[in-house]
């Protein structure tokens, strides 16, 4: 996928839901996977020609693993004139060695967005971006089905009323075959997940099943989405005006 490609996907999401307002200033959480360094080169490009002015920071929680290595994701934010502000924790040994969780990925969601989002606000951030795409949001509500009875799936705008934060994922609308094609024409330094139970959850479960479905049934994977969009859960409202 194309720069360019990326930017109208991106600029589709954040006008449709109003995710941007003059001075805002955004926190994106980088992760070190292909997700959050192509929603870097999004919001940074589209910084620069929205009508809408805001500021740019970008944040990384470090979980605690000695081989995660961060010299090539500080040098892209350098390239990019992003500031990058890495939190330093002790999360992976907290759930791996102190409480031994068997399924540690609920409390880690917790911990490492706890520790974004504080950092968000210290920095005098309003807004926190997540790099869910649009493969996330179906894989969410498979997930909601399957293992709690209910369609929901989270919302493109969320308000953290504790925290006076308000959550925004602009790549929504970016499949995940397409940030990858992105990742490889730009070859984005990214870091592999050092989680030793990464590729093992019931995410990595619902995954493989939507691969499998869209196979049999090719393009029930954008049918779902549609159903999401257009289904009446809270939060999805569009932007009144917005097509």
């Amino acid at each position: 996928m194309k720069l360019q490609q990326l930017l109208s996907l991106t600029r589709k999401a954040v006008d449709e839901y109003g995710m941007i307002l003059p001075g805002d200033k955004i926190a994106i959480g980088i992760s070190g996977g292909k997700d959050s360094l192509a929603m870097l080169y999004a919001l940074k490009h589209l910084q620069r020609f929205y009508p809408a002015p805001f500021e740019l920071c970008a944040i990384t929680v470090h979980l605690g693993y000695d081989t995660f290595d961060l010299s090539r994701i500080r040098a892209l934010c350098e390239e990019l004139q992003v500031p990058l502000h890495v939190v330093t924790t002790e999360i992976a040994k907290i759930i791996f060695e102190d409480r031994k969780e068997h399924s540690p990925c609920s409390l880690c969601a917790k911990m490492r967005k706890g520790a974004l989002n504080q950092k968000a606000k210290e920095l005098g951030c309003n807004k926190v971006a997540y790099a869910h795409h649009k493969d996330d949001i179906v894989e969410t509500m498979l997930l909601s089905l399957i293992y709690e009875g209910r369609f929901y799936a989270f919302a493109p705008v969320t308000y953290l009323d504790r925290m006076d934060l308000t959550v925004i994922r602009p790549l929504m609308y970016a499949a995940e075959a397409d940030i990858i094609g992105f990742q490889n024409r730009f070859q984005l330094p990214t870091e592999k997940n050092p989680c030793p139970v990464d590729g093992v959850t019931r995410r990595a479960y619902v995954k493989q099943l939507l691969r499998q479905l869209n196979l049999e049934n090719p393009g029930v994977k954008n049918r779902m989405f549609t159903a999401i969009v257009n289904g009446s859960i809270p939060g999805w409202q569009k932007k009144e005006g917005s097509l």
